[in-house]
């Protein structure tokens, strides 16, 4: 990938300083009375066109999603030396040629090029670059599916760690092929990119509105800002977010609803989800508030101590789990030998060291808790750590 985005954003910077030469009248855009000279000159007309430029923006926002796969002194660099010169030529370039070919504006970018094999060669060339841009969006989604896993906001799925030296390189199979299925349908519901550019535009500017307001609340909860100086941080922020916003928004027929309703499903999913995870964990702690009040219902309910060990998963390292409660309470029996096993991941690719893969506290009337640890790349192989614990 890396290769090929080097050659997409040179090929796109060195595209826009051509067509500049040519014409360089454009470069009287970086004057921002130009802009306000626009809006004073059309009026309404300029929200409506705010709408429609905002796209030029967007994109920007998938690195945030990409700090977790590689750090930010990386995307710091690549987008100061290269990402955003290369974007700024190849914008003004596509200005520049407006202005020294009027009638040509069914393609600005393209026709920039000459026609033939430059021409066919930009498409093959954007292409690869579409493809590997999208690959940063779903990157993105899975490290958010797992972000939401980890603070109960969503089901658990299957989360497979692709290197050993990133944590956050990750791939989520139901994930990958919910965004495939869902791409399908939506392209061949719209059949045209201008429509899509449309909804497209509605849910970054929605997002960007979103984080700006969570960006408060950090800075404000964990960072203990002074709230003046949190707010006018925020203030700064939406003055920006909200006009795209209130721009886009009159995109919503036009297929702009449609990322507001998957959002609201996806809302739906994560609110359900957790407000059902805490009333469980309410209930029982309710029942149990600690761990010797467990015990007791248990010893109350017990009729007998049969031969042979039982392994009861436990989420918690200081609590007996419901199922081994609700075990007793059924059968009215319970092994001699019981094992309370906590699976914990830890932010090493692999351990290494035996002792640091298992600790074994031997608790009263027969219990035992084995907490056992597998490093973020290992598949948690439970049976053989269990019988070394044994031994």
């Amino acid at each position: 990938f890396g290769p090929v985005m080097i050659v997409w954003f040179v090929v796109l910077g060195v595209i826009g300083l051509v067509n500049i030469t040519i014409a360089p009248g454009i470069l009287a855009a970086l004057n921002p009375l130009e802009g306000l000279a626009f809006v004073t000159r059309h009026g309404f007309s300029s929200f409506i066109v705010l709408g429609a430029v905002f796209l030029a923006l967007t994109g920007a926002e998938a690195l945030y999603a990409d700090m977790g796969h590689f750090g930010i002194k990386p995307i710091r660099a690549v987008w100061l030396g290269l990402v955003m010169p290369a974007l700024l030529l190849a914008y003004f370039g596509q200005g520049a040629h407006a202005l020294s070919n009027p009638h040509s504006m069914d393609n600005p970018f393209f026709d920039m090029v000459p026609a033939g094999w430059a021409t066919y060669a930009l498409v093959v060339l954007s292409s690869l670059a579409a493809v590997i841009a999208s690959q940063a969006l779903i990157s993105g989604a899975f490290s958010l599916t797992r972000q939401a896993m980890q603070l109960g906001f969503f089901p658990r799925v299957q989360v497979l760690h692709t290197a050993h030296q990133m944590e956050g390189q990750i791939y989520i199979p139901e994930i990958n092929y919910f965004i495939g299925i869902g791409c399908i349908v939506l392209v061949l519901a719209f059949g045209a990119s201008s429509r899509l550019a449309a909804a497209y535009g509605i849910a970054v500017t929605g997002t960007m509105a979103i984080t700006s307001v969570m960006y408060f609340l950090v800075v404000r909860k964990s960072w203990n800002w002074p709230f003046g100086r949190a707010v006018g941080l925020l203030l700064l922020f939406l003055a920006f977010d909200i006009p795209f916003l209130l721009a886009n928004l009159g995109k919503f027929l036009d297929g702009g609803w449609v990322p507001i309703l998957i959002g609201a499903g996806v809302l739906a999913i994560m609110a359900l989800w957790n407000r059902g995870r805490t009333l469980i964990a309410y209930k029982y702690r309710l029942r149990f508030p600690s761990k010797e009040s467990a015990k007791e219902r248990v010893d109350a309910r017990l009729a007998a101590r049969v031969p042979g060990t039982a392994v009861f998963m436990s989420s918690s390292a200081d609590m007996l789990p419901p199922v081994l409660v609700h075990h007793v309470e059924r059968s009215r029996a319970l092994q001699e030998t019981v094992v309370l096993l906590t699976i914990q991941v830890t932010g090493d690719p692999i351990i290494s060291e035996l002792e640091k893969r298992y600790t074994v506290t031997h608790l009263e009337d027969g219990f035992h808790r084995v907490v056992v640890r597998f490093g973020f790349m290992e598949e948690p192989n439970v049976l053989p750590v269990l019988q070394s614990a044994v031994q």
